[in-house]
């Protein structure tokens, strides 16, 4: 697959019509963002751009429609996903890669797959889309948002242990059930950043 006659204009206008305004734009800000970030490290700058614009591509779904398209497509949820099924868009997006945009580039699609609870073992271009997530500018403040951008310019291995302690501290606040991916994924990056970065 010629990644470069991938006709992104053509994308672009049909994920408008999947998303909401405030999606689209989020969806172009990770792009960008994620553009920026591939130059900076080294990674595929093509790969993150359209791995950036169709993170979110199922986002906008109904959550039984959600489901339901899973079941079809033969997308396997584990019982925290099906419970929590905000979590279901990265499985089913990185499946609608394939089927909706024709992408079939196994790097974009596990960029997308695991854009939300992260993985042992990430890839750069994983790593840049899962932190392009959070900090592209269209995203609100929140608590660190600042360190963490810092330190998206430096090491992605400390700033995904930064995104992801956040990340655990934010559903445990909520009272939400935290994935044993998400755990996985930060004792993972633990191991690489022995001493965290505090605010």
């Amino acid at each position: 697959m010629d990644l470069e006659k991938i006709d992104i204009i053509a994308i672009e206008e049909k994920l408008v019509t999947m998303l909401t305004p405030q999606r689209y734009q989020h969806s172009l800000g990770v792009m960008q963002t994620a553009e920026k970030m591939a130059r900076r490290f080294g990674a595929d700058v093509t790969k993150a751009r359209l791995a950036g614009l169709l993170h979110d591509c199922a986002k906008d779904i109904d959550k039984d429609e959600m489901l339901m398209l899973c079941d079809k497509m033969g997308v396997e949820l584990d019982p925290v996903k099906r419970e929590q099924r905000s979590l279901i868009h990265a499985d089913l997006g990185a499946r609608m890669l394939e089927t909706e945009f024709g992408i079939k580039d196994s790097e974009i699609i596990n960029a997308v797959k695991y854009h939300t609870l992260g993985r042992a073992n990430m890839t750069d271009l994983e790593k840049i889309l899962y932190l392009a997530d959070v900090i592209e500018p269209n995203r609100k403040p929140y608590e660190g948002i600042d360190t963490l951008r810092q330190l998206c310019e430096s090491n992605l291995d400390c700033a995904m242990l930064f995104a992801i302690d956040r990340s655990v501290d934010y559903v445990r606040h909520r009272h939400k059930k935290l994935h044993s991916q998400t755990l996985e994924t930060q004792q993972y990056f633990l191991t690489l950043c022995k001493e965290r970065v505090t605010l």
